[in-house]
């Protein structure tokens, strides 16, 4: 379903899936080490809710790769389920055409934000990282839903994803069983 790239949508959401699920770590024990500090010895990590707060930004656009192979972006379906063939076809190739568009556009944006922090050698206040760091995330994020759709681009034409519902069913189902 990668348009013959097997190893390169492997590669996409392993590296992915091991930067959010990083991330999410990473951020439980800076919180839990906050929450000692502040509570047990009365000495808060300073610069904890300001990382916090880049990591979030991290691990949510790198997320929103694994949510773009899997075609589970919110979608406002009402009308177009309603459509019938070929127009139904012709509005997921708009809807996806708009999707690689957006993606682009933030793409050229991000990377200016990103090149200009580098540049300026701007640093966040509490931490002093560079902040062309924390803009990444979005960079990296749309370059990957990029690359996600692109390489997925026939399903989204097909709209071969499924329902909501249905997916959420599944999921449900195949962690807890059934509940007859």
């Amino acid at each position: 379903m990668s348009w013959g790239f097997p190893a390169l949508s492997r590669a996409t959401l392993g590296l992915a899936r091991l930067i959010v699920g990083g991330a999410i770590f990473l951020s439980i024990g800076i919180n839990f080490a906050n929450i000692v500090g502040r509570y047990v010895f009365g000495a808060p990590i300073l610069w904890a809710e300001e990382i916090l707060d880049y990591l979030m930004v991290w691990y949510v656009f790198l997320g929103a790769v694994l949510v773009t192979w899997e075609g589970r972006h919110i979608k406002m379906d009402l009308l177009s389920v309603m459509i019938r063939p070929p127009w139904r076809q012709v509005v997921s190739a708009l809807a996806a055409l708009v999707f690689v568009a957006v993606c682009c556009f933030m793409i050229w944006e991000s990377w200016s934000v990103v090149r200009i922090a580098f540049r300026l050698d701007q640093r966040s206040v509490a931490a002093e990282i560079p902040m062309g760091y924390a803009h990444a995330g979005v960079l990296l994020g749309f370059c990957g839903m990029l690359l996600a759709v692109l390489l997925r681009f026939r399903s989204y034409l097909a709209m071969s994803f499924g329902s909501e519902t249905e997916a959420v069913q599944k999921q449900v189902t195949d962690t807890f069983g059934t509940f007859e």
